[in-house]
């Protein structure tokens, strides 16, 4: 149970965590678009100082000097142009940031509510509705998916369904003399630990074995499902 809690603070902060970090990563977003932005320069400032220039040097007569002056004027046109086309790049760059920063967002908080989830169902067990044991074909059926058994694995499940019908919770030692038809007394609880371990391998679903059958410190087993969906034949 400690695990689980831990688990549970584990899975319950990150939500908390990315609504946090993606608050603070937009804000420093645009605060840094907003630095960025104000700290280009003016497009018009170049033309400004051509016109300066102009203005200050208003007794310049020689063509090769006035000829100057309009390249100058020219090449600040251009270099406001560019600077233009600069900005537009900044913000197509800054939008298409903002839009990979939120759809990681996005995929952050479906992670963590699928942890969520998956904690749920760990705690509360499968959702079993319907478990048909037929020992003449040696198969069980959860939930309409038919799973094959040994003879081994099949006495281990029916010892199992038995108990939970009983609503009893049975020891490996139990479990093993049940099966064997041995003494309790001559019987070892790693052996039907060893029987348990088989059945959830043999189910092959690691999450389908792992949640139907549990083990309860010091007690013994017990199938994670209620009587009433037990069908055995």
């Amino acid at each position: 149970m400690a695990g689980d809690d831990g688990r549970a603070a584990w899975f319950g902060a990150p939500r908390t965590l990315v609504i946090r970090g993606g608050i603070f990563l937009l804000v420093a977003l645009v605060a840094a678009s907003v630095a960025m932005f104000l700290s280009l320069p003016d497009a018009n400032v170049f033309n400004d100082r051509v016109a300066q220039i102009f203005a200050e040097n208003d007794a310049l007569v020689n063509p090769g000097e006035i000829n100057l002056l309009m390249v100058l004027g020219q090449s600040g046109t251009t270099f406001a142009e560019v600077l233009s086309s600069y900005r537009l790049i900044i913000l197509v760059l800054l939008v298409l940031a903002f839009c990979l920063l939120l759809s990681s967002l996005y995929f952050l908080l479906t992670n963590a509510a699928l942890n969520q989830r998956l904690l749920e169902i760990e705690r509360s067990g499968l959702h079993i509705t319907s478990l048909v044991l037929n020992r003449e074909q040696k198969i069980v059926a959860i939930n309409n998916m038919e799973f094959g058994l040994t003879d081994n694995a099949l006495e281990t499940l029916s010892v199992l369904c038995e108990a939970r019908l009983d609503d009893e919770i049975i020891s490996g030692v139990d479990l093993e003399a049940a099966i064997s038809g041995k003494s309790a007394v001559d019987c070892e609880e790693a052996a039907g630990a060893t029987r348990i371990k088989r059945l959830r391998d043999h189910l092959g679903n690691q999450l389908l074995s792992q949640l139907l059958i549990r083990h309860v410190s010091r007690e013994g087993y017990m199938l994670t499902i209620s009587p009433d969906v037990i069908r055995l034949r």
